[in-house]
């Protein structure tokens, strides 16, 4: 744990020296969510609403995490590779992208009420989607970015690869989250929730199996 929550605070302390980098997706966020006020005014449709939330969600998590290792060129891995064991270096990066990504969803839900408006009826269940979107994310992308970084860094690629499985948790995510919004009783909210557990513990499990292969290669 020691050495994971050092490897965390070098991610932050790499992030802050591209500061250009981190400045330009808290820029699009904030864009998007004026260019859409510009459009709309304000938002009156629930669904509407939850859905251009997560769309401008999905999209700065697909920028954001990108780098996580397709940044990075052959040294770097290998410097890696002598100072951390794999499962450090994945599961402090997908930590690391679950905190900037909740940052972002706090940002982009607070400019959403300040241009778009909004009623959430439930705060804190849609506070707790919020954090298991973010943890659910950023573990998917983080995947799918390491792969990636083994056949020719293509976003392309990376983009195909997580497609399939960012879908079922984006489908569960948007329920879970319009029910919040409604104010739906836990008692039958509960579930969705229970199932974007599910699903990134999957992705958790998967990686802590397939990432030393894939470290090793």
């Amino acid at each position: 744990m020691n050495r994971l929550w050092k490897l965390i605070a070098l991610e932050f302390s790499l992030e802050f020296r591209q500061k250009n980098a981190l400045a330009g997706t808290f820029i699009y966020v904030l864009a998007t969510v004026f260019v859409s006020y510009l459009a709309f005014r304000r938002i009156v449709d629930v669904p509407t609403w939850n859905a251009l939330f997560w769309i401008i969600m999905l999209f700065a998590a697909v920028n954001a995490v990108a780098r996580s290792f397709m940044q990075e060129g052959s040294g770097v891995r290998l410097h890696y590779y002598f100072l951390a064991s794999p499962l450090g270096v994945v599961f402090s990066r997908i930590l690391y992208n679950s905190m900037l990504l909740l940052s972002i969803g706090l940002i982009s839900l607070g400019a959403f009420h300040v241009f778009l408006g909004g009623n959430i009826q439930d705060m804190p269940g849609f506070l707790l989607g919020l954090l298991l979107g973010s943890l659910g994310l950023a573990s998917i992308l983080t995947m799918t970015s390491a792969i990636a970084s083994r056949a020719g860094n293509s976003p392309t690629l990376m983009a195909i690869l997580s497609f399939p499985v960012l879908i079922p948790f984006l489908m569960v995510l948007i329920r879970y989250s319009k029910n919040a919004i409604d104010g739906i009783a836990w008692t039958v909210n509960g579930s969705y929730a229970l199932v974007m557990a599910a699903l990134t513990g999957l992705v958790y499990a998967l990686t802590y199996i397939l990432f030393p292969y894939l470290w090793r290669d």
